[in-house]
């Protein structure tokens, strides 16, 4: 995924640039409706989080669907959070809406930081919805989380909120670290997974230990 924005729990606004790429306006009716990027330095008087360009300039365009207002192909931006990077979101293409302020993506990559800076799990989905809001995202369609440490999250649908810097599902979920294998109803965590919460976990744990409550079945 790439594009960013985010709730500042301070208030003030910060600097927001509009995110890189190929812009394309789509007017509907007898006027073209005010320009995207326009109304996103309007957004500098809202307190929304802050957002910094990656200085990739793709050049191709795309038509977008008739309800969006503008498109962008090569979309790829920051998302900050009280000063402090928190994912960096990718897409092949972005269609904004302005009256929403929604971005939906296709062919998403989102990169999480940590507190240092570091870059740490990485994204990846074939749709992605951006809410300029509040920084939140939700990733659809084969979602795959891969921390550095190689731990690996799938499944079909993943929300990001940027104020809690939380990932989640209410959907079946598969999660594997080395030998461990684990399956649930819902899932609940921090990028890394280093705070992990499920719904009825079942699997395998390490050395091929069955989790409690499966009678001996996998």
């Amino acid at each position: 995924m790439s594009g960013a924005g985010g709730q500042r729990g301070s208030g003030a606004a910060t600097a927001h640039r509009p995110p890189v790429g190929s812009w394309s306006s789509l007017p509907r009716g007898p006027a073209a409706p005010l320009s995207l990027l326009a109304a996103l330095c309007a957004l500098l008087t809202l307190p929304i989080a802050g957002c910094e360009e990656t200085g990739a300039r793709p050049t191709a365009t795309l038509q977008a669907p008739d309800s969006a207002d503008q498109l962008l192909e090569g979309f790829s931006h920051y998302v900050t959070n009280e000063g402090v990077r928190r994912t960096r979101v990718e897409a092949d293409t972005a269609y904004f809406y302005e009256s929403s302020q929604v971005t939906e993506l296709r062919d998403i990559k989102v990169t999480f930081y940590d507190l240092q800076g570091e870059e740490g799990s990485t994204l990846t989905a074939k749709r992605g919805t951006y809410r300029w809001q509040d920084g939140s995202m939700e990733a659809n369609d084969d979602v795959v989380v891969v921390s550095p440490d190689g731990r690996r999250l799938t499944t079909e649908a993943l929300r990001y909120d940027n104020a809690t810097n939380t990932i989640s599902t209410d959907q079946r979920f598969n999660f594997d670290r080395g030998t461990e294998h684990l399956e649930g109803n819902s899932f609940r965590s921090d990028p890394d997974f280093k705070n992990v919460v499920t719904d009825r976990p079942r699997g395998v744990a390490g050395d091929g230990l069955l989790l409690p409550g499966q009678d001996g079945e996998q």
